[in-house]
C-alpha cells in the first residue's frame, strides 16, 4: 500500500499530467513524423526520417513548447474552468500556480535550447512561437473572431517548423519544382485550421457561462449562438475547397477515403449543431471534431500504406 505522501505524490503527477495535456502530446509527435514521412518528404526513406536526429528536435521541441503551452493557458483560465470543467480544475488545483510556473519556464527553456541545437532560426522560430502563445492566452484569447483564428493558428504552427526544416535543405532553384508539393501541404494545412478553427468556435458555445463570468468577448457572447452556428457552417462548406484540390486536383491515395467520410461526418455535425442548446450537446459536438483531427492523422498513412510492410524491410536491413 501507498503511504499518504507516496498518493499525495501521484495525485499531483495525474495533476500536472492533466495540465499538459499529457494524452495529446503523443498524437501530435505521430502527427509530426506522418505528415514528414508521407507530406512533406514523399520522396525520403521513412528510415532516413526516423533516424533524423535534427528532426527529432524539431519535433521534441514543438511538443514541449505545446506542452508549457497548455500549461500558460491553465494558469490564466483558472478562474474560468471552475465554472466550465469543475472536475478538471479541481484535479488541475492539485499542482500550485507556483509549480506550473516553474515547469513552464523550464520546458520553454528546453525547447528553445533544443531548437538552437538545430540552427539559430529554429531558435528563433520557437522563441517566437512561445511568446505567441503566451500572448494568446493573456490576452488575444478573450476577444472574439481573432482569439479563435489565433487559437486555430497556433495549434498548426509546429508543422510549419518541419516544413521549414525540409525546405532549408533545397536550393533556391530547385523551390519551382516543388510548387505542386508546397501547394498539397498548403491544402492539408488550410483543411485541418478549419476544423480547429470550427472547434475553437464550438469550445465558445460550449464553455459560455465560464467564459460570460469571466467577461470573455466571445462571439456567442457579443452577438448570440445563432449568429455563431451560422459562422460555423460558412466555415464547415468552406472544408469543400481544400479537400476538392486534395482530391480532384492531385493525388493523396486511399486518403480521399478519409475526406469522403469526414465530409459525411461534418454534414451530420451541422444538423445536430443546429438542435444544440445545451453544453453537453455542444460537448458531444467538440468530441466529433476532436475524433475527426485525430482520426485524420492516423489517415496520412493511407496517401501510401505500402510503406507500412516497406518500412519492417528497410528497418531489418538497416
Amino acid at each position: 500500500m501507498l503511504s499518504r505522501q507516496h498518493k499525495l505524490l501521484v495525485m499531483k503527477i495525474v495533476s500536472l499530467f492533466s495540465v499538459v495535456r499529457g494524452y495529446n502530446i503523443p498524437i501530435i509527435i505521430l502527427a509530426q513524423y506522418l505528415s514528414a514521412i508521407f507530406i512533406l518528404a514523399p520522396e525520403k526513406r521513412a528510415l532516413d526520417i526516423l533516424l533524423d536526429s535534427y528532426l527529432f528536435l524539431i519535433v521534441f521541441a514543438s511538443a514541449v513548447t505545446i506542452a508549457s503551452g497548455y500549461i500558460i493557458n491553465n494558469f490564466y483560465d483558472s478562474q474560468k474552468d471552475l465554472i466550465n470543467r469543475p472536475n478538471k480544475s479541481m484535479l488541475d488545483r492539485l499542482v500550485s500556480q507556483k509549480t506550473k510556473l516553474s515547469v513552464y519556464f523550464s520546458l520553454n527553456f528546453m525547447a528553445v535550447l533544443m531548437a538552437l541545437i538545430v540552427s539559430w532560426r529554429a531558435s528563433l522560430f520557437f522563441s517566437a512561437y512561445i511568446f505567441l502563445i503566451w500572448f494568446y492566452s493573456h490576452k488575444i484569447k478573450k476577444y472574439a473572431i481573432i482569439g479563435n483564428l489565433t487559437a486555430a493558428f497556433l495549434a498548426v504552427l509546429p508543422f510549419f517548423a518541419i516544413l521549414l526544416y525540409f525546405y532549408n535543405q533545397i536550393s533556391f532553384e530547385e523551390i519551382e519544382n516543388h510548387r505542386s508539393h508546397f501547394t498539397i501541404i498548403s491544402s492539408h494545412a488550410i483543411f485541418l485550421f478549419l476544423l480547429l478553427l470550427i472547434r475553437e468556435m464550438i469550445k465558445d458555445l460550449e464553455n459560455l457561462k465560464g467564459d460570460l463570468a469571466n467577461n470573455y468577448l466571445t462571439i456567442p457572447i457579443l452577438y448570440n449562438e445563432a449568429v455563431s452556428k451560422k459562422v460555423i457552417t460558412v466555415l464547415t462548406f468552406l472544408t469543400i475547397l481544400p479537400v476538392y484540390v486534395l482530391i480532384n486536383v492531385y493525388d493523396v491515395g486511399y486518403m480521399d477515403i478519409y475526406f469522403y467520410v469526414c465530409f459525411i461526418t461534418l454534414l451530420f455535425f451541422l444538423l445536430y449543431l443546429w438542435k444544440s442548446n445545451s453544453k453537453e450537446q455542444y460537448l458531444l459536438l467538440h468530441n466529433v471534431l476532436k475524433f475527426l483531427i485525430v482520426s485524420g492523422v492516423f489517415c496520412i498513412v493511407l496517401i501510401n500504406p505500402s510503406v507500412l510492410w516497406h518500412g519492417k524491410q528497410l528497418i531489418s536491413n538497416y
